[in-house]
C-alpha cells in the first residue's frame, strides 16, 4: 500500500491470467467501464498506476498476467462534511476517535477524503491506521483503530467473540407501552430485505439482540441507552423502529427516502451516538473504557 501527499492511500487490484489486453490502459477501461478513457489516461500521466514497489507505470506497458498493481482514486466532486473528529485516545497500540454524523468511517462511493480514516492518517502521520470495526455514516460516536498491522487481528478478534461492550444512546418517540416493559431485552432475527439499504425482521430463530433502557424523556421524545449483544448491520435502528419508537431523522427506517448525497441536510443529524466502548485489551491486557464526549440533545419540540 502507498499513500500520496495528501494521506490517500492506495488501491490493489489483480491482473488475471484469464484476460488479455493489449496494454494495461486497455486493462483498466475494461474492468472499470464506469470510469472513463481520459481519467485512466490522466492517472497514468500523473503517475497514479504503479508496481507494488511504487514504481509509476505508462499507459503503453504491456498486461502482465497474475501480477497485482496499486492505483489511487480520484473523484471529481467530493461531498464536505463541516464537523471534526477528536481523538480521545492514543497509544503505540490504538488510537480511539469520536466521530461527528455524516462523516463516513472509510473512503466508499463519493467518499474519499472526507472520511474518518483519511482525516486521521493526515492528522497522525500514521498511514498504517486500520479501524477494527465500523459504525454507519450516520451515526456519531466512538471508533477504534489498530495501529499496528500485526496487532489488528487480535483487536477485530475481540468484536468477532463479543468481548466488547458497547452502548449507545438514542433519541426516539416516547412510547407509553414500550416505556412499561422497560428495561428489556428485544432479540428477533434480521436479514437485507430486497433493498440493499434496509434490514427487516422475519421468523425464525433470533439472531440479534439489543437491551434497551430508558434515560430521560422530554415530550414527545425519549432518550433510550441500547446495548447490543450481536453486531448486526442497522440493528439498532431496526430493533427501534420494530418497536414502534424509529429513531429521530433516520431516513432509512421506517421509510427509505432519498438521500442527497451532495446536499446534505446537517440540520437533521440521525439521533444515534456510539457513546461508550468497554474491553480487555488483548495486546497489553489493561481494561479499557471509554466515553463519547458528544452528546445528543433532548428537545421537546417535534422537527
Amino acid at each position: 500500500m502507498k499513500v500520496n501527499s495528501e494521506g490517500v492511500s492506495s488501491s490493489r487490484v489483480y491482473l488475471p491470467a484469464g484476460q488479455s489486453h493489449a496494454s494495461l490502459l486497455d486493462f483498466f477501461i475494461a474492468n472499470f467501464p464506469h470510469i472513463d478513457r481520459a481519467e485512466w489516461e490522466s492517472r497514468f500521466t500523473e503517475g497514479l498506476i504503479m508496481t507494488p514497489e511504487g514504481e509509476a507505470l505508462a499507459a503503453s506497458d504491456s498486461y502482465l498476467p497474475n501480477t497485482h498493481l496499486l492505483y489511487f482514486r480520484r473523484l471529481a466532486r467530493e461531498p464536505q462534511i463541516p464537523f471534526e473528529e477528536a481523538i480521545l485516545f492514543q497509544d503505540e497500540h490504538i488510537l480511539v476517535a469520536d466521530k461527528p454524523h455524516f462523516l463516513p468511517v472509510t473512503p466508499s462511493g463519493l467518499y474519499l477524503h472526507q472520511t474518518l480514516l483519511n482525516r486521521l492518517k493526515k492528522k497522525t502521520g500514521i498511514q498504517d491506521l486500520s479501524p477494527i470495526h465500523r459504525i454507519d455514516r450516520d451515526t456519531a460516536g466512538l471508533v477504534i483503530f489498530s495501529v499496528k498491522p500485526q496487532e489488528r487481528a487480535q483487536y477485530q478478534n475481540l468484536f468477532r467473540d463479543r468481548e466488547v461492550k458497547k452502548v449507545y444512546e438514542a433519541i426516539a418517540p416516547y412510547s407509553e407501552e414500550l416505556i412499561k416493559k422497560l428495561p428489556m431485552t428485544y432479540e428477533s432475527n434480521i436479514k437485507e430485505s430486497e433493498h440493499f439499504l434496509q434490514m427487516e425482521e422475519v421468523g425464525g430463530i433470533a439472531n440479534t439482540d439489543t437491551y434497551i433502557e430508558l434515560i430521560e424523556v422530554n415530550m414527545p421524545w425519549a432518550k433510550y441507552r441500547l446495548t447490543p449483544g450481536s453486531g448486526k448491520k442497522h440493528q439498532l435502528r431496526c430493533h427501534l423502529n420494530a418497536l414502534g419508537v424509529p429513531i429521530r431523522h433516520d431516513q432509512i427506517y421506517p421509510i427509505l427516502t432519498p438521500y442527497q448525497e451532495y446536499d446534505l441536510d446537517f440540520s437533521k443529524p440521525l439521533q444515534l451516538l456510539a457513546k461508550e466502548i468497554h474491553f480487555k485489551d488483548p495486546v497489553t491486557g489493561h481494561e479499557r473504557f471509554f466515553m463519547s464526549e458528544r452528546v445528543l440533545a433532548l428537545i421537546p419540540y417535534d422537527c
